[in-house]
């Protein structure tokens, strides 16, 4: 279980990011009292449009970042006072971590599999597994440099689940995948929900949201502004699609007039 109580980012500005955002400010808050639960056997979504704060949440999550405010738990062990523990437990992949360039397929998985202390029959076992299901067994003894934009993402799947975890977070796991290699990933992600697994993805994406999520918290400029069962949320906006409820959403939170 996933437990996160008014979590508030707050970060400090260079001069050259002033300039980028086009602010005066020096101080930027990406995440504002979020809160949120989630439990075992859920996909959980969590949804916003670009630099909402759906990654800034998921970092701290996974004790990338710390808290400027609150607290965050993971089966009942804290994020800040106790990373090691919650490590343990999570799988977690983004976009913006790279495995190295240089290191094969098969040595990465290796790797982090020792890292985690996995012994080593369960380590081949794992490999199989995973190898076998996104295909990457003929590819393994390639370099990370060498291979497509979707065979990369599949061995970062991989190599994330390496230790089995029950916890996955994923940020936009699909993002920049071909259709073929996105259903094989979501319905991995289904998989291991079925099996009793936690997953927590981030999406702007409302047509994959939909298709793979039992419920879904929606951020707008770092604040959480629904946290619902899709059901609930279509009832409540009068609408039978997760896009026409989101946009209603927007229009009532976003800070700039539309």
């Amino acid at each position: 279980m996933i437990e996160i109580d008014n979590l508030t980012k707050i970060y400090k500005l260079t001069k050259k990011q002033m300039q980028k955002e086009k602010t005066k400010e020096s101080m930027k808050v990406a995440v504002e009292g979020v809160s949120l639960r989630a439990v075992e056997g859920e996909i959980y979504g969590l949804l916003g449009p670009n630099g909402a704060g759906k990654t800034t949440t998921l970092r701290c999550l996974a004790t990338l970042l710390q808290p400027t405010e609150g607290t965050i738990t993971v089966d009942g062990f804290d994020t800040v006072k106790e990373p090691d523990e919650v490590r343990k437990r999570i799988g977690f992949l983004t976009n913006e971590i790279k495995l190295d360039a240089q290191f094969t397929v098969e040595y990465l998985f290796d790797f982090f599999g020792k890292l985690h202390g996995v012994e080593k029959d369960i380590l081949e076992s794992r490999k199989a597994e995973l190898f076998d299901y996104f295909g990457i067994t003929e590819f393994k003894n390639k370099k990370i440099e060498e291979l497509s934009t979707g065979m990369k993402q599949k061995a970062a799947i991989a190599v994330s689940l390496v230790h089995n975890p029950g916890i996955i977070i994923f940020d936009e796991p699909t993002s920049g995948l071909d259709i073929v290699t996105a259903r094989l990933v979501t319905d991995y992600l289904k998989k291991l929900r079925d099996e009793g697994r936690l997953v927590i993805i981030s999406t702007h994406i409302m047509s994959e949201a939909e298709r793979l999520c039992d419920r879904v918290g929606v951020i707008i400029d770092g604040r959480k502004v629904c946290d619902a069962p899709l059901p609930e949320i279509y009832d409540k906006y009068n609408t039978d699609n997760l896009e026409d409820a989101f946009f209603e959403m927007y229009k009532a939170n976003h800070r700039e007039v539309l």
